[in-house]
């Protein structure tokens, strides 16, 4: 079964930047989009950055001009680069995967998470 890896979290000073990275375990025949959401301790999930399979890509407000979401030509990795990060940045940040099956079937999938903590 497909499986989402995350990895590049971790504890950060404001101002500084790291890079998330989504991989799957398993093959998917094709992605439709992918994205970061993020929750934060006692927030709802939000939609932090979204690209599609074209590679049109979409932010929310409050990332735009700081945070780049982009992946490659052969659908290897995803990531997501983070920039000027903030402490109300920080979340837990989960990939999120739209796609079909081989047969057509549409498939989503959800990453485990991996911790974002923005403080001095």
């Amino acid at each position: 079964q497909v499986q989402l890896v995350e990895s590049g979290g971790g504890l950060v000073q404001p101002g500084g930047s790291l890079r998330l990275s989504c991989v799957a375990s398993g093959s998917i025949f094709r992605i439709n989009a992918m994205g970061w959401y993020r929750q934060a301790p006692g927030k709802q999930r939000e939609l932090v950055a979204a690209i599609t399979g074209g590679g049109s890509t979409s932010y929310a407000d409050s990332v735009k001009g700081r945070f780049t979401i982009s992946r490659d030509n052969a659908k290897s990795p995803v990531y997501l680069q983070m920039n000027s990060l903030k402490p109300e940045d920080t979340a837990v940040y989960y990939c999120h995967v739209e796609g079909a099956s081989l047969y057509g079937r549409p498939q989503e999938y959800w990453g485990q998470g991996a911790q974002v903590t923005v403080s001095s």
